[in-house]
C-alpha cells in the first residue's frame, strides 16, 4: 500500500479499533510528556529564575521526552519485555509523536499565555493540543505498520 493509496482510501482512516488503540497509546505518551514538561515549566514559574522563554520551553521539551521514554519503558517492561527491548521500542517508535506532542503543547502555552506559564485555563488546552497533534500519526503508524508503543 503506497502513501498515495492511503490518502485516497477513505476506509483506511475508518477503523474504530485502531483509533481506540492509537488513542490509548497517545494518552500514555501524553502523560509521560506532560510530567517532565509541566515539572520544568512549574519549576521556573515557582522559582522565578530569569531564563528566556525559549530556553525554558526547550528544556521542558527535552525533559518531557525523557519522562515519556521512561514511563513507556516501564509500561512495556511490566508487560513482559526485556528492559533493553522496552527502552529501544520507546525511543524508536515514539520519537516523532513525542516531539510533535511536546512542540504543540509548548506552542499552545506560548500562544495563550505569552510565555512558559502553567495556568488553570491554559493547561487543559495544552493537553488537548498535545493529544490531538500526534494522534493521526500514531493511528497511521499502527494501521499501516502495526507498530505501537504499548
Amino acid at each position: 500500500m503506497t502513501i498515495l493509496s492511503i490518502k485516497m482510501n477513505g476506509s483506511f482512516w475508518q477503523c474504530k479499533h485502531t483509533w481506540l488503540k492509537s488513542a490509548h497509546n497517545t494518552k500514555w505518551c501524553l502523560i509521560g510528556c506532560a510530567i517532565g514538561d509541566f515539572a520544568t515549566i512549574g519549576f521556573f514559574q515557582y522559582t522565578q529564575i530569569p531564563w528566556p522563554t525559549l530556553a525554558i520551553m526547550i528544556l521542558a521539551i527535552v525533559n518531557g521526552l525523557a519522562t515519556s521514554i521512561l514511563l513507556e519503558t516501564i509500561i512495556m517492561k511490566r508487560a513482559g519485555m526485556s528492559l533493553k527491548l522496552a527502552f529501544k521500542t520507546a525511543i524508536g517508535m515514539s520519537m516523532i509523536s513525542m516531539i510533535a506532542m511536546e512542540t504543540s503543547m509548548n506552542l499552545t502555552d506560548w500562544y495563550l499565555t505569552g510565555g512558559a506559564l502553567l495556568t488553570w485555563w491554559a493547561v487543559p488546552l495544552m493537553l488537548i493540543m498535545g493529544f490531538l497533534t500526534p494522534w493521526p500519526y500514531n493511528y497511521w503508524r499502527l494501521k499501516k505498520w502495526g507498530k505501537a508503543c504499548h
